[in-house]
């Protein structure tokens, strides 16, 4: 405990005695602003010092550090632009050059948000046109800690234009977002992206709002349990000195760990209450250090670590409420209201994994179903959710699918649709309602764009035959079900059950292979159910997923879908204009 308390002093030692004024490295060359709003600019200086903010279009704030050492103002940002400056004075100057004002979205989650773009099916033909000098990135490092931390670790951290070069190291998802809005939009957009692998929903979220969670303190209690094997003293100890280590490399000049990956702050294993599946470590690191900054909204790709079993995916659905909710809070208080309190948040269900569906449900076995449906509840119930749907892309053996580009792009249509106002179809089918007629269900949906249609009528490939719906009565004996769609509706039933109760669609681990339900537009149709039927009993043993056996030599390929293909006009928004230039232009969107 001595060791700990020694390093905490430190940090804030180091806080006090800061003579020159300094920023976290979210502020850096080349950013991107949130457009027309007023963003919180923060940093040090020593305790008492007297701060300005000087920005080249005419704003000007003034501050004096605390008592600390730190300070922070809002600074009002005018319509979209580039080339723009900001000079921060203290007892020393701070001059921030190329400095954009445009879009700026949170792109958080884990590994598959993390995937980078050169390592996707399409990484050689998209890398090369990847200059999109309007597209501005900032990336740090994973990181976790036990505390709060008032700026990432990462000295190497800063906004990267986008080009080929820096666009095979990003986030594939993230990319093509935000290439497709800056596309869209013809503006400057800017994405952080705060990615960790292999990480649970509870890292994500501060440990106090999960004190009434019985699963979350159980798990809890288990890492704390499992960690007094181990010395927390010695792995603070270790920590400090890999930390000077790596500061010492970064000022003389190192920056590559290898030929293909950059240096990166050294963290935590063990104990594991210090490590990276600790409820709250990942959000005390890679969430709390950044909430002042400006954004329009987030776009969410997490689930899997919360989905190895149904009752932990079930979970999820009081847990993703949770986390949006805080997200909403935390920003819109800590920037000072400029952030508004719902804004626009949009979850990634998970792709499709494992053998393709050859029954009408899955059951105990497909826990990853019912994270989708939790994500499905969640978009309903909650304001300003979006829901992409990506159960037609995945691998039936990769955890980690390289077709990651109509998930990119769906998050842009949502976000072009609901946030931006543009005549675009936004998403897929949605079930709206559903209505027992007899021996028939009648399935109503929104987001049906020109109208309703099968997989294989858009691809103009196999039988039009609807067979991804499965129908059950009472018994809750589930069969396949006869499927006809009539206008904007979607007609189940089946010899087999006389009086139907309940209707499931695309209920499965990877229901990729079935024919599915899309709108015109080529976005595909959540899996849904109708009934609240218990998903499992509380009595009996557990079921994990298995990971898929990866056979030797096992190349990933691509799935047939149907293509996304729409023009939109983007005339009818004021959200993002400042004049008649960007106005009036059709702009088309394609897979």
């Amino acid at each position: 405990m001595r060791s700990f308390t020694a390093l905490v002093l430190l940090f804030s030692a180091q806080l006090i005695v800061i003579a020159d004024v300094r920023m976290p490295s979210l502020f850096s060359d080349r950013m991107v602003l949130q457009q027309k709003t007023e963003n919180m600019v923060w940093g040090f200086a020593s305790p008492g010092e007297k701060v300005s903010v000087e920005a080249s279009w005419g704003n000007t704030a003034r501050t004096t550090a605390n008592a600390v050492g730190k300070w922070r103002v809002p600074l009002k940002t005018p319509w979209h632009g580039t080339g723009h400056s900001i000079t921060i004075r203290g007892n020393n100057t701070i001059s921030l050059k190329d400095i954009a004002i445009g879009e700026v979205w949170l792109c958080a989650g884990q590994s598959n948000m993390g995937w980078a773009l050169g390592n996707c099916f399409d990484a050689d033909r998209e890398t090369v046109r990847a200059n999109v000098p309007n597209l501005r990135i900032f990336k740090s490092s994973r990181e976790h800690w036990h505390e709060p931390l008032d700026e990432s670790r990462d000295l190497l951290a800063k906004w990267v234009s986008c080009t080929p070069e820096t666009a095979a190291m990003t986030s594939a998802v993230s990319y093509y977002f935000g290439k497709t809005l800056q596309e869209a939009l013809g503006i400057p957009v800017g994405i952080i992206v705060q990615a960790y692998a292999g990480t649970p929903i509870e890292g994500w979220m501060p440990t106090d709002i999960q004190a009434g969670e019985k699963r979350t303190q159980q798990h809890i209690a288990q890492l704390n349990k499992t960690s007094r094997r181990y010395s927390r003293d010695d792995a603070l100890k270790t920590w400090e000195q890999e930390h000077i280590t790596y500061k010492q490399k970064i000022a003389a000049g190192e920056t590559m760990k290898n030929q293909w990956r950059q240096l990166q702050p050294p963290f935590i294993t063990k104990p594991a209450n210090l490590g990276h599946q600790y409820p709250g470590h990942i959000y005390n690191a890679m969430i709390h250090p950044i909430r002042p900054y400006g954004i329009r909204g987030a776009i969410w790709y997490q689930g899997e670590r919360n989905s190895k079993n149904v009752p932990q995916a079930e979970h999820y659905y009081e847990q993703i409420k949770k986390l949006i909710s805080h997200y909403r809070s935390t920003w819109h208080e800590q920037s000072g209201g400029s952030v508004p309190a719902d804004f626009p948040f949009i979850l990634t269900q998970l792709p499709s994994w494992h053998a393709p569906q050859n029954k009408p449900i899955e059951d105990l076995e497909a826990p990853w179903v019912v994270n989708r449906e939790a994500m499905r509840l969640a978009s309903r119930e909650m304001p300003n959710i979006g829901l992409v749907v990506s159960i037609d892309t995945g691998d039936a053996i990769l955890l980690h699918p390289k077709n990651k580009r109509p998930i990119g792009i769906r998050h842009a249509l949502y976000a072009l649709e609901n946030v931006y106002h543009m005549k675009v179809v936004g998403s897929g089918p949605q079930l709206r309602s559903h209505e027992i007629k007899g021996n028939r269900i009648l399935l109503n949906f929104d987001s049906i764009g020109s109208g309703l249609i099968t997989a294989n009528d858009l691809i103009q490939s196999g039988e039009s035959k609807l067979n991804s719906f499965a129908i059950a009565g009472v018994d809750r004996r589930w069969q396949w079900a006869d499927v006809t769609i009539e206008g904007n509706q979607v007609i189940v039933s089946s010899g087999k059950v006389k009086s139907p109760a309940a209707v499931r669609y695309a209920w499965a681990m990877n229901p990729s292979k079935r024919n599915l339900l899309y709108n015109r537009e080529g976005l595909p149709a959540s899996p849904f159910r109708t009934d609240d039927w218990p998903l499992f009993d509380p009595e009996n043993e557990v079921v994990e997923v298995i990971k898929p056996h990866v056979p030797e030599g096992y190349q990933p390929a691509d799935w047939v879908r149907p293509a996304m293909v729409q023009k939109a006009d983007s005339s009818t928004t004021g959200v993002i204009r400042k004049n008649a230039d960007t106005e009036n232009h059709e702009i088309d969107i394609r897979e």
